[in-house]
């Protein structure tokens, strides 16, 4: 482990990093076949594996069970059951590392005993097939947030990278959010259009979150957060957790991308990445795997010239901290976090390439001024209020532990 300054080891004594949303069990099924072995160290196809959790002093993780937005609901529903299985199984595997957890006691019971607490969280609502049983069904296997949308609209909802057609949120989309304040499970609302995002901030009754979204007043993308919304996290409690994705982060890289999918376009190249199946019964996916993964890595002989003239930028552990210091600027020090979308995108900013890396952004913080407490309320103690205060608004508390 890299030597800390005595300002980010007295933060991360006090509160080490609760991260709003890892993808590892996309790329276990995506690189893997849901297997979960071998996690211990040295997996570097993953941003991810238990050594550098360790390493990057990682206390507790929302591991995200994503599944592509453009499946039918039906099929989004049972992929969504697979990811929640995965996160089981990972946690079962490594038991003196890892610890299933569904609230904050949870949370905190767990970095007591020295392990990595494990929360659940579904990225995008069409996971819930516009059904409130299937709502409460994740919540009674101890889902604690759903993403309002993913990058395609759900029938109530809109999403930042789709066309508008539910005003924000329709009736049944303000009524999907209730229930899950009702029942305790956070409303995300990266991902969603900021059209979404007052929309349900204008109903809320309890704290929401982003689990990993930027400032949009430093990159103008439609994924990241305005200003006018962070203005409004204080009146509701909620929490903004800074996300670590190149494009959102770095306005060149955003330009980059851009320019990329159009001359990908022009090409009429197919789409660079492919849902992969999940293993069917007896079968081995790691010795016959299905097809290239999630992220394809070869480059299309097509498309070569043009990476070669466009070398791809890099963002940087400074923009970053730039990001986390303008949502402390408009929202204040208490709603802000991280969630750095780590194993679900393919490079991070320099200095941050795996999830090692969270002290050296706590090395840059620190060197803007921000105090022990300050970092502490970013790397955890911020989420944890507002897990407290939605368990605490459940009316009917659907957690595993509280049935």
């Amino acid at each position: 482990m890299e030597p800390l300054s005595p300002v980010v080891d007295a933060a991360l004594a006090a509160m080490p990093v609760i991260d709003g949303h890892n993808d590892l069990p996309m790329a276990l099924r995506a690189k893997a076949g849901y297997r979960v072995a071998g996690l211990a160290a040295n997996r570097p196809e993953f941003h991810t594996d238990i050594a550098r959790l360790r390493e990057g002093r990682v206390g507790g993780q929302f591991w995200s069970v994503y599944v592509p937005s453009d499946l039918t609901e039906p099929e989004a529903v049972a992929a969504t059951m697979e990811q929640v299985d995965a996160v089981y199984r990972l946690v079962r595997a490594y038991p003196r590392d890892l610890a299933i957890a569904f609230t904050a006691a949870d949370v905190t019971a767990a970095i007591a005993s020295g392990r990595i607490a494990s929360l659940i969280g579904i990225e995008g609502g069409h996971s819930l097939a516009s059904s409130l049983g299937v709502l409460r069904a994740f919540a009674r296997l101890g889902v604690r947030y759903v993403t309002l949308t993913h990058n395609h609209n759900t029938p109530w909802a809109d999403s930042a990278t789709d066309e508008p057609a539910a005003g924000g949120l329709s009736d049944e989309g303000r009524a999907v959010v209730a229930e899950m304040q009702r029942i305790g499970v956070l409303v995300d609302l990266s991902h969603v259009a900021a059209t979404t995002m007052h929309a349900a901030l204008d109903v809320a009754t309890a704290p929401i979150i982003f689990s990993h979204s930027s400032a949009r007043a430093l990159c103008d993308h439609r994924r990241n957060v305005p200003d006018d919304v962070l203005s409004r996290l204080p009146g509701n409690g909620g929490v903004c957790m800074a996300t670590f994705v190149p494009p959102f982060v770095s306005a060149e890289v955003k330009a980059w991308a851009a320019a990329a999918d159009e001359e990908w376009a022009r090409l009429d190249l197919p789409v660079p990445y492919e849902w992969p199946r999940a293993p069917r019964p007896g079968e081995d996916l790691v010795a016959d795997p299905p097809g290239k993964g999630i992220w394809g890595d070869d480059v299309p002989p097509a498309f070569a010239p043009w990476l070669t003239a466009n070398p791809r930028p890099t963002a940087t552990i400074a923009q970053v901290a730039d990001h986390i210091d303008h949502i402390r600027e408009v929202a204040g020090p208490g709603h802000v976090g991280l969630g750095g979308d780590y194993d679900g995108c393919d490079l991070l900013p320099e200095g941050l390439e795996d999830v090692s890396g969270y002290p050296r952004l706590l090395l840059e913080l620190s060197s803007r001024g921000w105090t022990p407490q300050d970092l502490a309320r970013l790397t955890g103690g911020n989420i944890l209020r507002v897990l407290r205060e939605a368990e605490s608004h459940a009316a009917e508390p659907m957690w595993p532990t509280a049935l």
